[in-house]
């Protein structure tokens, strides 16, 4: 399964431009799923600018918690359109935004 997970507010709290603290289970839970075969892009509006690397931000506060995604804001190689080029839709199986849909997180620990 394929999951494009927002960042602000679904993996931490909403305090962009900074990063707000870990929402309980999110990292846990994601590390979980991606040991169990599925995976993970971080699929957020972040964009690096000349004034700061908001996006490496990110990538980097979930590097040194141990979570590592397959893709960045783009479709895995995999993805029936991947071969299309570069589209802002990034396919995915599921979707996971703070504005559509925010699961229990520790839900996903056990499976």
């Amino acid at each position: 399964m394929i999951l494009a997970i927002d960042f602000d507010g679904t993996i931490v709290s909403n305090c962009f431009p900074e990063i707000g603290e870990a929402l309980f289970g999110a990292i846990e839970s994601l590390i979980t799923l991606k040991e169990n075969g599925h995976k993970l892009i971080l699929w957020t509006c972040r964009e690096d600018s000349p004034e700061r690397f908001y996006l490496e931000e990110a990538i980097h506060f979930c590097l040194t918690r141990g979570l590592t995604f397959d893709a960045i804001n783009e479709n895995l190689p995999e993805s029936p359109f991947y071969h299309m080029g570069d589209s802002r839709k990034i396919y995915a199986d599921y979707y996971i935004d703070d504005k559509a849909l925010l699961p229990t997180w520790n839900a996903y620990l056990d499976n």
